[in-house]
């Protein structure tokens, strides 16, 4: 009897059927909010500007050392960055120490940037010199002009933005802000130049704080967000009156990268996010209550508003995820600022090329088209002439001279005869009469490693 009444009972459905309708209940609950973790999707056009950078960060750390071993005698020669010279030992000795660069990696870089660097065979000292090429030196004053030029004006509202950026005391630490002064276009002496001589804008507290002071000469658009006036620009520009306000109201410009799959319920949990409001980044919202989840939903929104502009601030529309970090309280950005970042990947993007994956690069996504700034200003243009300079490849430049000048010094280059005779090698051909001019930057490949930082303090 009792195995009559099993053989009736439908049999149990396969498990591997049972998961599937499992895992798609779990998706479906999900479908109406964007997901927590999302998988980084590659966008070669800005991992490629971080590959013009590597070469810039390495130029800029090169040329700290020159002026660090050329600063006893740069006073007494009266020359500038580019008139100084100094030995190679010396500044191969500071990059190994200082840079971690391997024993061979200082010369190799300033041979594969001849247009940059000069080595030559010092006339008196007979020893292997290097400095600055002209095109260099007048490349770095270019960007130091521009910088200076907007020191009256743009530097000082940019500055102002940033503090107003943290309500409701309106103050950031003086160091977090030195470490983001080359974002900001601001220069090295921006606490002398900027902050103290205008004592009626700024306040330096004893404790190391910059406190913003208000001025009846503020512009009346100080506190009004970049992406408001993009959307106002857009909903002038390409909508009619009556049609669409509600959804252009609270909405970002989203732009997916290549590749990145939009299924219809993600399609419809960001048409929904766009329409959600939210306060201005700029507004005092310490008094309001958070214990509901549509609170916290217009919260994270507008931490969102906030590295936004934050991003907006900057004169390359970038900056590092460490330096970003800094201003995470202030900011209202959750702790996971990395894990935060990638749920919203049509805003921003984060590049990990530089320095062995171990650096991290936020772009605002919005603010560049095919790897080019949409609106480039004054000190990004003059960055671009150094760029365009350490982009040239070293065939085009006239090294026989500079070779033939260097005599007896490429063992200074290489660190003794083994290393002289392996970038002689590289750079003037083996037996076979071939040269080998390679692209890479030694140990730092830019290949993009595991690392996950998602907490940063």
């Amino acid at each position: 009897m009792l195995r009559r009444i099993a053989a009736l009972r439908p049999p149990p459905p396969p498990r591997a059927a049972a998961s599937a309708g499992a895992g798609a209940a779990t998706y479906s609950s999900k479908s109406t909010s964007i997901p927590q973790k999302q998988q980084r999707v590659r966008d070669h056009a800005f991992d490629g500007i971080m590959e013009v950078q590597k070469r810039v960060r390495r130029f800029h750390a090169l040329h700290s050392l020159l002026l660090y071993a050329a600063a006893p005698t740069a006073a007494s020669r009266g020359g500038g960055g580019g008139a100084v010279s100094v030995p190679f030992t010396r500044l191969g000795a500071l990059a190994r120490r200082q840079l971690r660069l391997a024993p061979l990696d200082a010369g190799r870089f300033l041979l594969r940037h001849a247009h940059a660097f000069h080595l030559f065979l010092h006339p008196v000292h007979r020893m292997l010199h290097a400095r600055l090429t002209p095109r260099a030196a007048a490349a770095l004053r270019a960007e130091a002009e521009a910088v200076a030029a907007a020191l009256p004006s743009a530097s000082v509202i940019r500055l102002r933005k940033l503090l107003l950026l943290a309500p409701p005391r309106r103050r950031l630490r003086l160091e977090h802000i030195h470490l983001l002064r080359r974002d900001l276009g601001l220069p090295d002496d921006f606490a002398e130049s900027v902050i103290q001589s205008n004592p009626s804008l700024f306040r330096l507290t004893p404790d190391g704080f910059v406190e913003f002071l208000p001025s009846p000469t503020d512009p009346p658009d100080l506190t009004v967000a970049a992406v408001e006036r993009a959307r106002e620009r857009h909903y002038r520009e390409h909508r009619a009156p009556g049609s669409g306000e509600e959804d252009a109201r609270f909405a970002f410009p989203i732009r997916f990268p290549p590749g990145f799959k939009i299924g219809k319920y993600f399609r419809i949990a960001v048409w929904k996010w766009q329409r959600l409001p939210y306060a201005s980044p700029y507004a005092d919202v310490s008094g309001h209550d958070l214990r509901s989840l549509e609170a916290q939903r217009r919260m994270e929104k507008r931490a969102v508003a906030a590295v936004h502009e934050l991003l907006s601030l900057t004169v390359e529309k970038r900056t590092t995820l460490e330096r970003l970090a800094l201003f995470r309280e202030a900011l209202g950005v959750p702790k996971k600022i990395k894990e935060f970042l990638l749920k919203y990947q049509g805003i921003f993007y984060i590049s990990t090329r530089g320095n062995q994956g171990k650096l991290h690069t936020v772009f605002l996504r919005e603010a560049y088209y095919k790897g080019e700034l949409v609106e480039p200003n004054e000190i990004h243009e003059a960055r671009r002439k150094l760029e365009e300079l350490l982009m040239i490849s070293p065939q085009k430049a006239n090294l026989d001279r500079m070779f033939t000048s260097m005599g007896r010094g490429w063992d200074e280059l290489g660190g003794g005869r083994r290393g002289g005779a392996e970038l002689r090698d590289e750079f003037l051909g083996n037996g076979g009469g071939q040269k080998k001019h390679a692209d890479t930057d030694g140990a730092d490949s830019g290949e993009d490693s595991s690392v996950e930082s998602l907490y940063i303090d």
